[in-house]
């Protein structure tokens, strides 16, 4: 294996799927990209110009091979990706539609629309993968995790001992030990107040959470910090205005890379010398790339509409206050289908 010892690196365990995304032209070609708030934070990174690793159990079956081929395209690092035991890669449908006031809504299919089977859900990595994948952690500047499981605290932990970053980025409470365990170590507590509206107070004693977000949707973030030693009182960023509203999917996503390309490339050691006005600038960069985001269909479908140079370009206009109304798209040949494992071959998922 080789590791780049230029870029910043990244590791991550968490929920990293393929994602089927059925736009607002159910007509058109459905585009299957790798998800998950793990694997688009990696992604993500990756696209920014980090090393990114993420961890995972896929056993080579057409959901992961997809997967990997997409993480490939974003020059992602695919070592740790068939930790063993290996198992399905889990595939969600994201079905976007309009409103009666015409502004998007999307949701979330776990079940195929063919068979009516469930379809593949997270598994995380078990203690197997942990001994492998130790030695790598050092020099890592961050470690992502968005599932709590007894090999994801492990690989945290020695992620945190070596000095990275720990972001632990909850959807919910699946277990209370573990999720206590994940707060004990976390330096950055990031979740929606739609999803989890208490994170069960990321700083109390002695955790040692610095930074804690809460996202607001439309209204922006609240967050509240420990730089100075003391936890400061919440204060809020609004949200900056999006070029065009076609999908809110994944704008989280963009917002926690965008903080941590901008504030952790240094790990634990540059994010302890940041100040508050570099804390703000880092979060209002990772807004401006949510703002973004909302003018694509699917999580992160900007990554595949427009050219890098367009990208940062659209980037500053946001930050500017002056948000293009236009995009400027590049032709991309179409996603190979995947389908559902417990349909028919020749039978998609979609």
């Amino acid at each position: 294996m080789t590791i780049s010892t230029e870029k910043p690196r990244i590791f991550g365990t968490g929920l990293i799927a393929l994602d089927l995304v059925i736009g607002v032209d159910s007509a058109a070609p459905v585009h299957s990209w790798t998800g998950g708030t793990c694997g688009n934070v990696l992604t993500i990174m990756g696209y920014l110009g980090w090393d990114a690793y993420p961890i995972a159990r896929m056993n080579g079956d057409p959901a992961s091979e997809r997967v990997r081929v997409d993480l490939k395209k974003w020059n992602v690092h695919l070592d740790y990706t068939d930790c063993a035991p290996t198992g399905h890669t889990p595939i969600i449908i994201q079905q976007i539609k309009r409103a009666r006031d015409g502004s998007p809504t999307h949701r979330f299919l776990w079940t195929c629309p063919h068979c009516g089977q469930r379809l593949p859900s997270y598994r995380p990595v078990t203690q197997n993968a942990v001994e492998q994948i130790i030695p790598a952690l050092s020099g890592a500047a961050v470690f992502f995790l968005d599932r709590v499981s007894r090999a994801a605290i492990s690989l945290a932990a020695e992620a945190a001992r070596a000095g990275a970053i720990v972001i632990f980025e909850p959807s919910g409470k699946s277990d209370e030990k573990l999720f206590d365990e994940a707060l004990q170590i976390a330096h950055i507590v990031k979740y929606s107040d739609q999803r989890l509206s208490d994170a069960g107070g990321a700083m109390i004693g002695g955790r040692p959470t610095l930074l804690e977000i809460q996202t607001l949707g439309s209204q922006g973030l609240r967050y509240r910090h420990r730089l100075a030693g003391i936890p400061s009182d919440w204060k809020s960023l609004p949200a900056l205005a999006a070029p065009l509203l076609v999908d809110t999917c994944g704008s989280g996503d963009w917002c926690t890379a965008g903080l941590l390309a901008t504030a952790a490339h240094k790990g634990l050691q540059g994010i302890n010398e940041i100040d508050e006005g570099g804390l703000i600038e880092a979060l209002r960069y990772g807004q401006a790339l949510a703002a973004w985001n909302c003018g694509f269909e699917g999580a992160r479908g900007g990554m595949y509409a427009l050219e890098k140079h367009e990208f940062a370009r659209q980037i500053e206009a946001i930050r500017a206050g002056k948000p293009l109304l236009h995009v400027l798209e590049r032709s991309h040949s179409p996603e190979a289908s995947v389908a559902c494992p417990a349909c028919p071959r020749e039978v998609s998922a979609a």
